[in-house]
This record gives structure tokens, C-alpha cells and sequence, in this order.
């Protein structure tokens, strides 16, 4: 299915110049977790509610000072698509264009929305991440900001202090950064942005400054920001049932609880990613300029490539795509090729290019020079537990049909 059916074309856009502060109140005001930034008329990329959060900058700074770029989609691709792109992206909105115009945006809790109904095929155990970081309650706000940043996650579910069974809450990076900002503002009478870094509590003085007081509020214990009435889900619960906790809690992840015992977590980004999965279970590749390759084949492509990626295990190879062009020089009869791999996965999409005579020899190289960048920006992440591909046909009989 395309995404025509998903696409907001009534969309709001803020310029480059944008004070931060009007940025804040307009997340207020829409309710919204991501607004497109525009630079003299041209899309330039978005800004999160987290980044306005998470930053210094002063109220009166530009929106273009935390801007960050995002893939763009035509209207004409697949929903599948469209969540590969927000994972490779991280974001959570990607913009429409038509030739060099941005004609909407999909979001995607409306991506999420429209494929509920067919969520139903795979549970919670599918994509649930069993190892889950929690804290207790006690847990101080500082302690919880740095587990956030070490491990790199955004959601700590609260469990009892010493051997107590069940969760008792759930805490989230924007929940701290808000609860930080809001209490900045409230004690200081000015603007927590122009001294006060709220991701990390840092200092960096400033108008209306108290000293010790970012200390104070980093040593609360997290019991006074979590949130306690969380949906929780059971690992037989289907993801259209997952789906709909979340959407009636106003959540972006819901807890797995399997009687008394926390069993893991599973995200919207989750969600996402299992509309990437394919149908065989295996990485699927994509191959422009196939009459090219005389030595090697589509499965030893995707073999070769998941060998060299599954040293990373904590990254996921969502899909590849090789492409071969060819040269006018030859060597022993065979024929000079650039490869380029490009490479989509939930770190970010890596792409290099080799050349070689003979397509075995260029794309030996482009994969060399892809794990490279790889290993270069190598972060930690959970894996996921592979669906069952009866289950996976179904839904993509539906995703990707027209």
C-alpha cells in the first residue's frame, strides 16, 4: 500500500528564524513531538521536542540553530518504505516531495494508525527487547538521566526497590527533560536556556541563576516524575492490542509483564521496524545493473553482507541495495565496475562505493569501505527476535500490495 492515504497536506512549517521559544510554545499548542524547518522557502530538516528540551540555547535563538536534516519520500512509495526511512532517519516525520517541493508530511503515529488492523499477525514476543533497564524509585533524577545517556535508550520502566515483583511505573527521557525545564523556569523567573544544559543539569551561568539549584532537582528520586498509570501488555498480546495501549495512554512504548515479572518492552520504533522485516526472513537485497554480475548472485550479495555486519550485533540490517555501472576499460577480458552498497539499518544508512574488474572485485571493495563506516560510528542497540515468516507473508500481503 502507498503511502497516499497517510500523508498530511495541511501540514505547518516554521522558518529558519524561528525564536526557540515560539518553537516551544508551538509544541505546546499542536501537541506535536516534530516540526519542519524551512530555510528561504526550502525544506532544511526538522526539530524535536526533545531538542528544544534538551538544549542550552537561549529563547531568542533560531530554530535553524537545532535543526537536523531527514530523509525525504515520494508520495508514490510504499508504507514499507516510508518505516524504513524513519528508522534509518530517526525521526518520526518524514516530508513528501514532488520534484524539489515538499507537497506534506507523514508522521508516524499515523503510519502506525493505518496498518493497526494488520498488526494483529505478529505479538509482543516478536519484537519485544528482553533486556530492559530499570530503576527503582528511589533512583535519583541524575542517575536516571546518565542510565538514559549510557545506554542509550528513552524509556525506564520503575520496578520496587530490593525483591519486589511488578512495575510500579514507567519513566521517559522527554518526562525529565520537561519536568527539569518546567521547574528551571518556575524557581529562576527567566530562561533555564541561557545557562542550563536540562539533559545533563550542567551549568553555564547566566541571568536569574541559582547555584545548587539544577543539584537540587537532579537528586529528586524518579518516583516524583514516573508515571504510574502505564499500560502494560502480556508477550501474547498481538501488536494491534499493543498498538491500542499505547495510543490509550498517550505512550510511546508499552511494558511486558508476564504475571508478576517485567519481560521486556516494546517501543513504537518497534512497530516500525517489524513492517521492514521480509518475508523470507532473511536480508533482503536490491540489485540495479543485475545483467552486470557474472560472478556473483543475489543470495551470495545478501550472505557476504551479513556476514560483515554481524560482528556489529547491536546493529539491525533493515535492507541493502547494490548498484553496478559500468566502465569502458577491461583486464583480462573482464570489465571495470563500480559498485556502490547502501546499506539502511537502525543506526543510520551507510553508503561506499569501490571499483574493480569484475563484479566479485567491486563489490568486495564497496563492502569493505561500508564496514569501515561502520565501524567508525559502531553505537549499542538492542536486537530483535525474528518473526515467523507464515506470519510475516500475511502482513506484507497487505503492506506492500498496491
Amino acid at each position: 500500500m502507498k503511502i497516499t492515504d497517510v500523508i498530511d497536506e495541511e501540514f505547518e512549517t516554521f522558518d529558519g528564524s524561528t525564536p526557540v521559544s515560539k518553537l516551544r510554545s508551538a509544541f505546546e499548542r499542536t501537541n506535536r513531538k516534530t516540526l519542519p524547518i524551512l530555510v528561504d522557502g526550502e525544506f532544511e530538516g526538522i526539530v524535536t521536542r526533545r531538542d528544544v528540551l534538551s538544549s542550552h540555547q537561549q529563547s531568542d535563538r533560531k530554530a535553524r540553530s537545532l535543526v537536523r536534516p531527514v530523509p525525504t519520500i515520494d508520495r508514490h512509495e510504499e508504507l514499507r518504505e516510508a518505516a524504513r526511512l524513519m528508522i534509518a532517519g530517526d525521526t518520526r516525520l518524514l516530508p513528501v516531495v514532488e520534484g524539489e517541493t515538499v507537497v506534506g508530511v507523514v508522521r508516524a503515529d499515523d503510519l502506525l494508525e493505518h496498518v493497526q488492523p494488520y498488526l494483529s499477525v505478529l505479538t509482543a514476543s516478536d519484537v519485544l527487547s528482553a533486556e530492559v533497564v530499570s530503576v527503582e524509585p528511589g533512583t535519583s533524577l541524575g542517575r536516571a538521566l546518565a542510565t538514559f545517556r549510557e545506554e542509550r535508550i528513552e524509556h525506564l520502566p520503575v520496578v520496587p526497590a530490593g525483591n519486589g515483583a511488578g512495575v510500579v511505573g514507567i519513566l521517559s527521557l522527554h518526562d525529565v527533560l520537561e519536568f527539569v525545564t518546567r521547574e528551571l523556569t518556575r524557581s529562576q523567573g527567566g530562561d533555564p536556556e541561557a545557562h542550563m544544559d536540562a539533559s545533563t543539569g550542567g551549568h553555564h551561568g547566566g541571568f536569574g541563576a541559582r547555584e545548587g539549584e539544577s543539584a537540587d532537582l537532579l537528586e529528586l528520586p524518579v518516583r516524583n516524575v514516573m508515571v504510574e498509570s502505564l499500560g502494560t501488555s502480556a508477550p501474547d498480546d498481538d501488536l494491534e492490542e499493543v498498538l491500542s495501549t499505547m495510543f490509550e495512554f498517550d505512550a510511546s512504548s508499552s511494558v511486558i509483564v508476564e504475571g508478576d515479572e517485567l519481560a521486556g518492552i516494546v517501543t513504537k520504533t518497534d512497530l516500525l521496524e517489524s513492517l521492514t522485516w521480509s518475508e523470507e526472513g532473511r536480508l533482503p537485497v536490491q540489485v540495479f545493473g543485475i545483467d552486470l554480475m557474472a560472478e556473483l548472485s543475489r543470495e551470495e550479495l545478501a550472505e557476504r553482507i551479513e556476514d560483515a555486519t554481524r560482528k556489529y550485533r547491536d546493529m539491525r540490517v533493515l535492507e541493502a541495495k547494490v548498484h553496478f555501472q559500468e566502465h569502458d576499460e577491461t583486464f583480462r577480458g573482464m570489465s571495470q565496475l563500480l559498485a556502490r552498497v547502501r546499506l539502511y539499518t537502525d543506526k543510520g544508512t551507510f553508503v561506499a562505493s569501490g571499483e574493480g574488474y569484475g563484479d566479485r572485485h567491486a563489490f568486495s571493495l564497496a563492502l569493505n569501505a561500508v564496514e569501515r563506516q561502520i565501524l567508525e560510528g559502531k553505537t549499542y542497540d538492542r536486537s530483535k527476535k525474528p518473526a515467523d515468516g507464515d506470519e510475516l507473508a500475511k502482513l506484507y500481503g497487505w503492506v506492500i500490495s498496491d
